[in-house]
């Protein structure tokens, strides 16, 4: 039988596997401390545990750490992970290093059910979701763990679609038991799936980023079919009742696609949808993907439409592309090319 893993599981989950398998309560602490403080990749490496116990332990359970399997280097030093699952699948992960900041962008899925139109990683289909061990296997396993200053759920996926696993992962990085990261340090990006999305805003105090990317009805639909479901005026109304002015931070995700979403008039459409709103819009240049029908605007059209939503007092970026030329860059991560059992 298959050994299960430790990482991935909260000081309440380690608290019950102690208690069953007839180990000293206070192992789960000990052992907490060792997947998530001295991030060991062996039970035997647990030294503060008898052997006896480390045995024990071993016979059912494994750390379930895993190294990746690929890393590509982009030309701007963007690093993209490739990690094999425990189902024999694949998702990506990519480290963006600069001057003051080292992000990890990490995957909660395999593949997505989203379906966003101009997104590589929908265009592969689902092929289900991480554990939380998974998810955290990402963080730790990487060269730059230690480097790491910020996390942000834009990988691949909908992280809200697998909403129990990713708010454990949230939960241990988070926590004093395991990475005690501060929760403004994480960012969870979502396409806006409502009632997991409210579980979010209450269980947590880390940011948060919408997809958004036309705030016309009709047009969002086309680009984004959860927009059929959930509405975002209704995901609008939702954040509305939260409070952004403080260390708790909203931005709204805008990719900008020529003649479609980068007109004047779409921009007036987004400032009016945002104006009671204390938010971020961060404007991000399409990286065209085979087989879709989009291109991208010009830097002009992105620069007056940042122009726009300034003069209606919204703080608007223009995101720098990272990794285009290793296919890490926003929309742009799939593993469907690769072989699968």
């Amino acid at each position: 039988m298959a050994k299960k893993a430790l990482l991935g599981n909260t000081l309440t989950e380690l608290q019950e596997i102690v208690k069953a398998n007839g180990l000293p309560a206070f192992s789960a602490k000990q052992i907490a401390d060792w997947l998530y403080k001295k991030r060991v990749t062996t039970i035997e490496e647990m030294t503060n545990i008898s052997a006896a116990n480390r045995e024990k332990l071993a016979e059912k359970y494994c750390v379930g750490a895993k190294r990746p399997t690929e890393k590509s280097e982009s030309k701007d030093k963007t690093k993209k992970y490739l990690f094999e699952t425990d189902k024999n699948k694949y998702v990506e992960a990519v480290f963006i290093p600069e001057k003051e900041r080292f992000t990890l962008c990490i995957s909660s899925q395999v593949g997505c059910k989203m379906n966003c139109l101009f997104c590589a990683t929908g265009k592969q289909g689902f092929g289900g979701n991480l554990t939380a061990g998974e998810i955290l296997n990402q963080v730790q396993s990487i060269d730059e763990s230690e480097q790491l200053t910020n996390i942000v759920f834009m990988g691949m996926g909908e992280p809200l679609d697998n909403v129990t696993e990713v708010l454990k992962a949230i939960e241990i990085i988070t926590a004093e038991y395991g990475y005690g990261w501060s929760p403004k340090r994480v960012t969870l990006s979502t396409s806006g799936i409502l009632p997991h999305l409210k579980t979010f805003l209450d269980q947590t105090q880390c940011n948060l980023a919408i997809s958004l990317h036309s705030a016309s009805k009709l047009e969002r639909k086309e680009l984004m079919p959860i927009e059929k479901t959930y509405a975002i005026s209704e995901v609008i109304n939702l954040v509305k009742l939260y409070d952004w002015s403080h260390q708790r931070r909203i931005s709204f995700e805008y990719i900008l696609f020529n003649e479609l979403n980068d007109t004047e008039e779409q921009a007036l459409l987004l400032a009016e949808m945002l104006r009671h709103i204390d938010c971020r819009v961060n404007l991000i240049p399409y990286h065209p993907i085979p087989e879709v029908g989009l291109t991208p605007s010009s830097r002009d059209k992105i620069e007056n439409f940042q122009r726009i939503l300034t003069r209606k007092h919204i703080t608007t970026t223009i995101r720098r592309s990272r990794g285009q030329d290793i296919d890490a860059a926003c929309g742009m991560l799939s593993t469907k090319k690769l072989k699968t059992v």
